[in-house]
């Protein structure tokens, strides 16, 4: 008999959903948990989406819309930890979550959605202490991410990889982006191929689309309307490769130095992780490469702001080593603009190679140059890109990305109790 969710818990606790995107570890899953939440709520399922305060006086819950309400877990100390010691804060975190759980009535939840790992590793304490099922959603994973590793980057410590493993094996179900990142979990994590289901992630495309176009953003940002622009955005640090984006511009204008009257090139993002000191090392390098004049750091804005510097951008470049979708080359792509992106993980999805952009195999900065200068110097070809971008990141909303959700839930519930896994 087919069971249907009528309220989830979404645990994502190294990262608040009320946090602004491209700053600290707030990046793609925390658009991912908000608009897919909000897309399940609006089908009737109330979503409760659990993360740890990182700050005092936050109110223990905030409804962002409607039937989706942030719940704040008191767990640690508000600053100077990092997502890597989270874990230490385990049984903090567990006994804060069943502290509110225990002011609600029994059986409130119908089953956990747990976000990266150590959401995974709460959500497994809770399935078994709730006897309802978990489903998770890796985001990124370790056993992936080591296999690429930018120059100079520490590779994921063992723990985390060991944890992931915990938390697949644990799980009633697993949603992957992409096919190839369902085959990752198969084949590195010995998922159980029948546990696992694809649902894409989507892109709000009543937020990023064409508006006015190129013409109309370039005036609301003052920017001129000759001006050749590329725009990386994203978190900084050396796996999103901004680097290899500043190194390509460098090499462009040794090659072809006319580019140099025109070209802007935007990064805009905040410091992540433990790279808190790179936008200052990459604002050196492009004094070093002398590339300064043409280079600009900014920070992350609001959404809607987003999209304008979006369709300002002649091309968005993500040149990311490893990535399990890569939100900003659809949402570029929605607002016409082509992308040019490193052929990894969830991008070979997300950008359609020749048709609504550029995949570029791995990250030789001569490489990368002799794609954007081409591009920049045919305005046809972009042309054809653009038209194409929209009409690829058309096929992915939101809305479709919760149907595949709540079609997993349905799936986990109807087979009962039977598929959560046991600690006896």
């Amino acid at each position: 008999m087919a069971k249907h969710a009528r309220r989830i818990a979404s645990l994502m606790l190294h990262t608040s959903p009320l946090e602004q995107a491209g700053i600290g570890d707030a990046g793609g899953m925390n658009v991912y948990v908000v608009e897919s939440a909000k897309r399940i709520a609006a089908s009737g399922v109330a979503v409760d989406i659990y993360t740890r305060a990182n700050k005092s006086g936050l109110p223990e819950k905030v409804e962002i819309a409607d039937g989706v309400t942030v719940r704040h877990l008191e767990a640690g100390p508000y600053d100077g930890i990092t997502k890597d010691e989270l874990p230490s804060q385990m049984c903090a975190m567990m006994s804060s979550f069943m502290h509110q759980e225990a002011r609600l009535t029994p059986r409130y939840y119908d089953l956990i959605h747990s976000h990266y790992w150590i959401s995974g590793q709460l959500g497994w304490l809770v399935s078994e202490r709730l006897g309802i099922p978990l489903v998770h959603t890796m985001h990124t994973m370790a056993k992936v991410k080591n296999l690429s590793l930018a120059e100079g980057e520490k590779p994921e410590p063992q723990t985390r990889a060991i944890g992931e493993e915990q938390v697949v094996a644990a799980s009633s179900a697993l949603i992957a982006n992409t096919a190839a990142e369902s085959a990752s979990l198969v084949s590195l994590y010995d998922a159980c191929p029948d546990k696992v289901f694809v649902v894409p992630p989507g892109v709000d495309l009543s937020t990023y689309k064409l508006n006015g176009g190129k013409k109309a953003s370039r005036k609301k940002l003052n920017i001129r309307e000759d001006a050749l622009m590329l725009s990386f955005v994203g978190r900084i640090q050396p796996h999103k490769g901004p680097e290899v984006l500043i190194r390509a511009v460098a090499e462009m204008l040794k090659h072809t130095p006319v580019l140099r009257a025109k070209l802007k090139t935007v990064i805009m993002g905040g410091a992540s992780g433990n790279g808190s000191q790179e936008p200052e090392r990459l604002k050196a390098l492009t004094q070093f490469l002398g590339v300064e004049d043409v280079i600009e750091f900014m920070p992350p804005v609001p959404r809607d702001e987003l999209s304008d510097w979006y369709r300002a951008s002649d091309l968005v470049c993500v040149p990311s080593y490893s990535e399990s979708f890569g939100l900003v080359a659809l949402e570029a792509q929605a607002c016409g603009t082509p992308v040019v992106a490193t052929a990894v993980g969830g991008l070979r999805t997300a950008v359609a190679d020749g048709i609504s952009g550029s995949l570029v195999d791995g990250h030789d900065p001569r490489a990368w140059s002799a794609v954007i200068s081409r591009l920049l110097l045919e305005p046809e070809r972009r042309l054809l890109l653009s038209m194409g971008a929209v009409e690829h990141a058309s096929h992915f909303g939101w809305d479709a990305t919760a149907r595949g959700i709540l079609d997993v839930y349905d799936r986990v519930l109807s087979k009962g109790t039977a598929t959560i896994r046991s600690l006896a």
